[in-house]
């Protein structure tokens, strides 16, 4: 679905703002929003990014804490910027969406490193969601 795919980059793009800015994620989603309807240029930002980055704003900060409890040797500040944002974005699809795949969940976060980080990154990524997949039942409270 490259609706989905699209949302998903752009949900990514809105945490990523957010993180770089140090502004919460739903003042950067009312910014696009508002960018949108403002402005032709500026793409529409879709229900399914909406509910990305609301839903990865519910459930923020256990989302860091299983970041930080399950990535070995790397905290969350020295994780780079953009692996971060991925991690969060696919760990709050992963264990709350349950509409989504897990296997698609995952393949599109690795699509994500790869073409926004490093090459080293789709291996992390894959591992630290493959990882969250595993304990999925057990992840969930808040």
């Amino acid at each position: 679905m490259a609706a989905r795919n699209t949302a998903r980059k752009r949900a990514f793009q809105i945490l990523f703002e957010a993180d770089q800015r140090s502004t919460d994620v739903l003042t950067v989603l009312a910014d696009w929003i508002r960018h949108a309807r403002s402005d032709t240029r500026q793409p529409p930002v879709s229900e399914y990014t909406m509910e990305l980055v609301e839903g990865y704003a519910e459930h923020e900060r256990r989302i860091d804490e299983l970041i930080a409890q399950y990535a070995v040797d790397w905290t969350l500040d020295r994780m780079p910027v953009v692996d971060r944002n991925i991690l969060r974005l696919g760990a709050y699809e992963l264990i709350w969406v349950d509409t989504t795949p897990d296997a698609v969940v995952l393949d599109e976060a690795v699509q994500l490193a790869k073409e926004f980080s490093t090459d080293d990154s789709p291996a992390f990524v894959n591992g630290l969601l493959a990882r969250f997949k595993e304990l999925k039942p057990g992840l969930r409270r808040v």
